[in-house]
């Protein structure tokens, strides 16, 4: 769902919804929200939508014109950040004086670009809608809990979380998961139920055993290898999954010190949210840990290629290895 702001009203039919942000499913659940709301009022609402290049100057005057039937109209104006500035003197002498019947819906994608219109649209007291690219791994979690609780249904914190580690970063398919369970499954969604329809995806199971060995958690990286190789998962890729995953932390741990999180993704060659998973998968690693790590790897990846009687046997004693670099001081 797209997320309300605290100083958001909450009437779908204010005269004028302004949402925020670069996630394009948010975007567009915010303005399907408002149609909704409209067309519930009046099923014959109009709905127009521009972009910024047909957004001219008189063209707004023109939509919000009175109806000869009053009808209802929603206007939509996407990448609101982009209208010219001699549109943007219409828009804002329309904030001004908003027409009745009529809801204005612009999306701005937020920073310094346009921000006259986005001021303008927060002083005259629209109605806001934040829809940030969730790039946190904890903000997408949240995301896979709010899709569950807006269908009504319940899903274990395990479950939710395979969720999110199988599909990624990807919103829409997020969400279209999230459907396709609720849709699918009786009674409460569990992890075994995520794992029959989604972890047979070679990417995300491979890197799933990867992120549990790293962080140490043996059992369960064990249990996530038998379940990728049974899938028919190829060795390989799943010796080169743990070979990103111990290389990634090795990399963080040896960047400058005090480096903007922007920059510090920027220079490890990682998206911000890899970086945050990072740093907190490495907590109880050395150097002398990663160069363990990195040996097993090597060693693994030789046996599956060809160089080893038993790669199922060699990977699990790599992964066993990762484990306890990751958190020498636990027992095992």
């Amino acid at each position: 769902m797209a997320r309300k702001t605290a100083t958001q009203n909450d009437d779908l039919l204010a005269p004028v919804t302004l949402a925020v942000g670069q996630e394009d499913l948010l975007l567009d659940r915010a303005v399907q929200q408002v149609v909704a709301a409209a067309r519930a009022a009046d099923t014959d609402t109009d709905v127009r939508e521009l972009m910024p290049d047909a957004l001219r100057p008189g063209t707004l005057a023109e939509l919000t014109s009175p109806s000869l039937f009053a009808e209802r109209k929603v206007v939509v104006v996407r990448d609101a950040q982009d209208v010219s500035a001699d549109a943007i003197k219409d828009v804002k002498s329309y904030l001004a004086a908003p027409a009745e019947e009529i809801t204005l819906v612009l999306l701005h994608a937020g920073g310094a670009k346009g921000k006259g219109l986005l001021d303008a649209a927060r002083k005259a007291g629209a109605r806001e809608v934040a829809c940030p690219k969730m790039t946190k791994p904890a903000d997408r979690l949240a995301f896979v809990r709010g899709e569950f609780r807006a269908g009504g249904r319940s899903a274990t914190p395990e479950a939710c979380q395979a969720l999110a580690d199988a599909i990624g970063s990807d919103l829409r398919e997020l969400a279209s998961a999230c459907s396709q369970l609720a849709a699918d499954v009786e009674g409460t969604i569990d992890e075994a139920v995520v794992a029959r329809y989604y972890t047979g995806r070679a990417e995300a199971s491979s890197f799933t055993v990867a992120d549990r060995a790293v962080e140490g958690r043996t059992a369960e990286a064990l249990e996530a290898l038998r379940w990728s190789l049974s899938t028919g998962v190829a060795p390989v890729l799943i010796t080169s999954a743990l070979a990103q995953g111990v290389r990634a932390i090795g990399k963080l741990a040896s960047a400058p010190r005090g480096m903007r999180p922007v920059d510090l993704a920027r220079e490890l060659g990682m998206p911000p949210w890899k970086v945050d998973r990072v740093r907190q998968q490495m907590r109880g690693w050395s150097a002398d840990g990663v160069s363990v790590a990195l040996r097993a790897v090597a060693e693994a990846d030789g046996a599956v290629k060809g160089g080893g009687d038993d790669p199922e046997f060699a990977l699990e004693k790599a992964v066993v290895t990762i484990a306890r670099a990751a958190r020498p001081s636990r027992p095992r």
